[in-house]
């Protein structure tokens, strides 16, 4: 693919992504009345704001140490900061391109300590396999204990509107989606030797299944394990504080706050602009199915629960954005 091609393709895909965002935001905010919004927001103590953010800012850290672990196998030089910068660089691009920050952050160690790209994204892949099986457990431990409140949400909003949308033919669906994988990579598998495209492409995998590999072989794995644990604690406490800090929703406890980190999370994982829309979306959606809280009193929560998170992030990023810049100053120097 030529260079104008790729930015072309990239500029379209930036303005489809966008747009979804914008869909989303307006759907979000269709039926909000202003002055409401604008009374939540004053009325909100910010000083819990604040605490929320400082401990998202504590997750950045233990998700950059968490990571350490995964790459120190592989190049046990790697730094606390290298991982740190990684990490919050990664945040930052996602707000310009969904899931680009994730290759950002491979950059990112791949130029301090010349590791090759494809297995650091090896350990990327990892670790984020390893954030959706958690959010996953964690989902189902809420649905579990805590049906009679939440199930009906999930059945009115999810497992309802995907049997409406699908009908049956999401079984078919899947199964083409599946067959089709497995002739792509066993044409791959099979012509990698003497197709030149095939042959970098089973270089990348081979580099991706080191890079996995490598989490296998981690000195420390309960020390990883205890991260992806403290990571969520972080996440629930950030929910939880934002519930402290706006009092038209200061009757929801921790199981509630819990409930909220879980939902929020996969409004991040949608792949939008820093979860822009799907985030206020979702949450909105939440508070006004399972509370009966007002369209105006969700999204002011959403919001203000979002655009803190997403300040940490623009934060954090720019720090290891000049942290970086310093650094190869230095070394050029």
């Amino acid at each position: 693919m030529k260079t104008t091609d790729r930015r072309f393709y990239s500029v379209v895909k930036y303005i489809l992504l966008l747009g979804v965002a914008g869909v989303l935001l307006w759907f979000s905010f269709r039926g909000v009345s202003w002055s409401g919004f604008k009374e939540g927001l004053l009325a909100t103590d910010y000083r819990w704001i604040a605490l929320s953010m400082a401990t998202g800012v504590l997750a950045f850290w233990l998700r950059a140490l968490r990571w350490r672990l995964i790459l120190l196998p592989l190049d046990a030089s790697v730094k606390r900061i290298d991982t740190w910068n990684g990490v919050n660089i990664g945040y930052l691009t996602n707000f310009a391109v969904p899931r680009a920050g994730e290759l950002a952050r491979c950059g990112v160690i791949t130029a301090k300590r010349k590791m090759p790209f494809e297995t650091v994204a090896g350990t990327v892949v990892l670790e984020r396999s390893i954030d959706i099986v958690t959010l996953l457990i964690a989902s189902l431990l809420i649905f579990i204990f805590q049906w009679d409140r939440f199930g009906s949400f999930i059945n009115r909003e999810i497992i309802s509107s995907i049997e409406a949308r699908f009908s049956g033919s999401l079984i078919w669906v899947a199964t083409a989606i599946v067959l089709a994988f497995v002739i792509f990579f066993y044409i791959i598998y099979k012509y990698r030797q003497s197709n030149p495209l095939f042959r970098r492409i089973s270089k990348i995998a081979k580099g991706v299944i080191s890079g996995i590999a490598s989490g296998f072989r981690m000195p420390q794995k309960w020390l990883f394990l205890f991260y992806t644990l403290a990571i969520w604690v972080c996440y629930w406490l950030m929910s939880y504080t934002t519930i402290l800090a706006f009092p038209a929703v200061f009757g929801l406890d921790m199981s509630d706050a819990l409930f909220l980190a879980v939902i929020g999370s996969f409004g991040w994982v949608i792949p939008v602009q820093g979860g822009i829309g799907a985030y206020h979306f979702i949450i909105s959606l939440a508070l006004t199915s399972i509370y009966g809280i007002s369209q105006t009193t969700g999204m002011v929560f959403a919001t203000i629960s979002h655009e803190s998170q997403a300040l940490t992030m623009v934060i954090c990023g720019v720090i290891a954005l000049v942290s970086v810049s310093l650094g190869t100053k230095r070394t050029i120097n």
